[in-house]
This record gives C-alpha cells, sequence and structure tokens, in this order.
C-alpha cells in the first residue's frame, strides 16, 4: 500500500498541468488563426520594402520619443512619424500582417477567458502582467 504525500501529489498534478499547458501550446499553432498570423509575419519578414518602411518608421519613433523625453517633441514630427507608420500599413503585406496579428490577439483573449473562467484571476494578465491591482 502506498501513501501520496502532499508534495508527491503537487508534483504529480504540476506534471499533469505542465503538459496540457504543452498540448495547449501545440494546438495553438495548429489554429487557422496562427498559421494565418505566422505566414503572414514571414511574409513581411521577406519583404524588402516592408522592411526599409519598418526601419524608417522605427528610427522616426525612436526620435519622435526621444524628442518627447526632452521636451522637444513638435506636431512636425508627430505628423512624420504617422505617415510614415500609414506608409508602412498601406503595404498589402502589412495590411494581411496587422489583420491576422488581431484575429490572433483576438483568438488567444477568447482562449484566455476559458483557461481563467475557473481560475479567480485573469490567466493571461497574471502570467504575463506585473504589479497589477
Amino acid at each position: 500500500m502506498s501513501i501520496e504525500t502532499d508534495a508527491e501529489s503537487d508534483a504529480t498534478a504540476g506534471t499533469d498541468v505542465d503538459a496540457l499547458a504543452g498540448r495547449l501550446g501545440e494546438a495553438i499553432v495548429d489554429l487557422p488563426a496562427y498559421r494565418r498570423f505566422a505566414e503572414a509575419k514571414a511574409a513581411v519578414e521577406a519583404d524588402e520594402e516592408a522592411q526599409e518602411r519598418i526601419s524608417e518608421f522605427e528610427q522616426l519613433r525612436q526620435e519622435f520619443s526621444f524628442a518627447r523625453q526632452m521636451g522637444n517633441a513638435d506636431e512636425e514630427s508627430l505628423r512624420k512619424l504617422q505617415e510614415a507608420q500609414a506608409d508602412l500599413h498601406s503595404l498589402p503585406v502589412m495590411e494581411e500582417y496587422v489583420e491576422a496579428q488581431d484575429e490572433l490577439q483576438g483568438r488567444l483573449e477568447e482562449l484566455n477567458e476559458a483557461v481563467s473562467a475557473p481560475l479567480a484571476v485573469d490567466f493571461g494578465g497574471e502570467a504575463g502582467g506585473c504589479c497589477q491591482d
């Protein structure tokens, strides 16, 4: 006769939860929304024009952020940043990426709600967050 201790029970339950979490991750990878996102991301990464515009946008964003921290940000800098973002998002490959990202985010939020329902916390929020009230 074997008597299971609380520590052994916790270890077994932890292993089961870890296995379930791994299967959940594998199932998410198989979702059409995830596959669409992964394909769109790969397309953006392979597109030279998109990469150039991303670099330009990131440079302008960093410059604007620095200017804002120094108190030197102006409407013209903000306008240039917004134009660069609009220019970037006007590329068909980026439009597809943003749509796919939004779709995946919505699906992940639904899954977070399903996991969080039996818990007393927001699973996704607590897993990725810090210092929440």
